[in-house]
């Protein structure tokens, strides 16, 4: 059964950039640069049959291509932090394309996802630190930003249960091709392809 979810790939360059912030907080379990990117919506486990209905709506989304730019530092969990993310700078066209791909899952009657959408690369999981650690940590990394880079595809990623991080397998991959109205191309990868052989 698919740990399926949607998500922005983080070019080379914005991954290079990210990966400099690793380093100078003793409780972190930094995410290798690879598996960097922006959720867009966690879809959960899923039986193969819903998989390939959420692979057919998901093609018929068109958006056009859009930027974005990486922005800030940040930890969630704010008594208790728990994880760090690079922050993403505001974007309706993010927002449109997220909000688009939430009513595709609402229509397949995948249960609404309660917490509210913050785009954001996470950068580590914390295991139980100080958090005078962390605020040190966020205080020297504040002025952190990317220039903007072009997203030209969303992408749908199956993980195996684990601890978070990866790996992630690419499942397919959908072209936006805009605007609105026109059929966005989508893009067949070599791995799993939904009769999905992850289990």
């Amino acid at each position: 059964m698919p740990r399926l979810f949607t998500a922005l790939e983080i070019p080379r360059d914005a991954a290079l950039s990210l990966s400099f912030l690793r380093g100078g907080l003793p409780s972190a379990r930094w995410i290798d640069a690879e598996n960097y990117h922006i959720t867009l919506r966690f879809i959960g486990d899923v039986e193969s049959r819903l998989a390939d209905e959420i692979v057919a709506a998901l093609d018929r989304i068109s958006r056009a291509p859009f930027e974005v730019k990486l922005q800030g530092v940040g930890a969630f969990g704010s008594k208790k932090p728990h994880s760090l993310y690079a922050g993403v700078a505001p974007s309706p066209a993010l927002e449109a394309l997220q909000a688009d791909i939430e009513r595709a899952c609402r229509r397949l009657g995948l249960p609404s996802d309660i917490r509210r959408f913050v785009p954001h690369v996470t950068l580590a999981r914390l295991r139980q630190p100080k958090a005078d650690d962390v605020a040190h940590y966020l205080a020297g990394r504040g002025d952190f930003r990317t220039p903007a880079f072009p997203v030209g595809r969303f992408v749908l990623y199956s993980s195996r249960d684990s601890v978070g991080g990866g790996p992630y397998l690419l499942e397919e991959s959908y072209r936006l091709t805009g605007p609105a109205g026109t059929p966005n191309e989508r893009v067949g990868e070599g791995g799993a392809r939904l009769g999905l052989a992850v289990t």
